[in-house]
């Protein structure tokens, strides 16, 4: 199942990516109309969709991806990690977390999967993320029954302000990335039953064309199960929350010279599975 944010409203998308059916017409009021409405309603929502999966083909319409807004626009919590990739953590010369550095982005930032980035500064970079959303809450859960928890998972950009991030003494993570747009998702919320494999999916960045990082969910130090065990041990999870899950190498800052994002660049974001997300970037205010 693919579930977006049309709107505002929750919206079912088609298995040939074709078309789009409103949930709260198809479920005659059961469930939406927000997509906040249906993660809360979560397991239940999944117990109709079984029955009724297959049966919305005369209430489709037709969609493009710019009508989408991010999967999941009002969580309750945003987890963003930090270097759990090794290739990540290698080249920005910093030893293996031995549990998951963890910060957020706050929900200002959000936006869908087409959009303009605008660039505040000229110290801008890109992150290609797997996102999560919690369906059902998860509180001391283990790892062998995170997926239970899980409603889906989407493509998701952790744009930087490198400048600000790392501003000191103490870091201001948080802050620098969370700029307007900062936080693109989409271009629609996959189920885990959709995937062979969701703890291998290939992950990809394209600036202009031009591929920056290519990896794979595999290579997570920190698994989504084990993220989702160790974060629902401090703090329960509530459905809608959303967890980025860290980048692979690649990213503009590490480079030498580094590199950033300029004015009419397009960075194009994709994981196997998921479908993919598309900025350009500006300067204009």
């Amino acid at each position: 199942m693919r579930l977006a944010n049309r709107a505002g409203r929750a919206v079912l998308v088609s298995s040939d990516l074709s078309s789009t059916v409103d949930v709260q017409t198809a479920s005659g009021g059961l469930f939406g109309p927000s997509t906040r409405d249906v993660y809360d309603h979560w397991v239940e929502f999944i117990e109709w969709f079984k029955v009724a999966g297959n049966s919305f083909d005369a209430m489709s319409e037709a969609f493009v991806p710019g009508d989408f807004g991010p999967p999941a626009p009002e969580p309750r919590q945003v987890f963003a990690i930090g270097l759990n990739y090794q290739d990540h953590a290698d080249e920005a010369n910093l030893t293996y977390p031995e549990v998951p550095p963890t910060f957020t982005k706050w929900v200002g930032s959000f936006a869908g999967p087409e959009s303009s980035l605008n660039l505040p500064t000229t110290t801008v970079d890109w992150e290609a993320e797997l996102v999560v959303v919690i369906g059902k809450r998860a509180d001391q859960v283990a790892p062998e029954s995170a997926w239970s928890h899980v409603a889906g998972l989407t493509v998701g950009q952790d744009f930087s302000e490198r400048t600000l991030q790392l501003t000191g003494p103490a870091p201001q993570f948080s802050l620098g990335k969370s700029y307007t747009g900062f936080a693109p998702q989409g271009p629609w919320l996959t189920t885990v039953d959709e995937l062979k494999d969701p703890d291998d999916l290939a992950i990809e960045c394209r600036i202009n064309g031009e591929i920056v990082q290519k990896s794979s969910t595999a290579r997570l130090i920190f698994s989504v199960p084990q993220l989702i065990a160790h974060l629902s041990s401090v703090v329960p999870l509530l459905p809608g929350d959303v967890i980025f899950t860290g980048t692979p190498a690649g990213v503009g800052g590490a480079r030498k010279p580094p590199k950033f994002l300029s004015d009419g660049d397009v960075v194009e974001t994709s994981i196997a599975g998921l479908g993919h997300i598309r900025q350009t970037c500006t300067t204009a205010r």
